[in-house]
């Protein structure tokens, strides 16, 4: 089946579009609320862990791809992980919501790239 996959920061609107909508950062999104803040599933296990998190963040541009070769290696090990791919199974449209500033350098986007090509 292909399915559409997409990325969207967690601050941008809500929309029909998005389909299921996927928090895939460890932390809650600074300044939503709860009531404001529209997800279908959050699951804290499928970030990336906090000490490899906390490396990325230290030197972003530079630690960019050592942080896609290791949060791909913990997802591959991740038994959230794999529940997400079965929990996506049937849905032809997913959002992975993430909260960071950079939109190129993201853990959605590695998400987003290991769920494509396994599809």
């Amino acid at each position: 089946m292909d399915r559409t996959i997409q990325i969207k920061r967690a601050y941008d609107a809500a929309s029909p579009d998005d389909g299921y909508r996927i928090y895939i950062d460890r932390l809650w999104p600074r300044g939503l609320s709860h009531e404001t803040f529209h997800y279908d599933l959050w699951d804290k296990e499928i970030a990336p862990s906090t000490g490899l998190r906390e490396w990325f963040h230290q030197n972003p541009d530079e630690n960019w791809e050592g942080f896609v070769e290791r949060y791909s290696a913990e997802l591959q090990s991740n038994p959230a992980f794999q529940t997400l791919r079965q929990d996506i199974s049937g849905r032809p449209k997913i959002t992975l919501l993430y909260s960071s500033h950079d939109h190129e350098h993201n853990n959605a986007v590695i998400v987003r790239n290991i769920l494509q090509k396994n599809q």
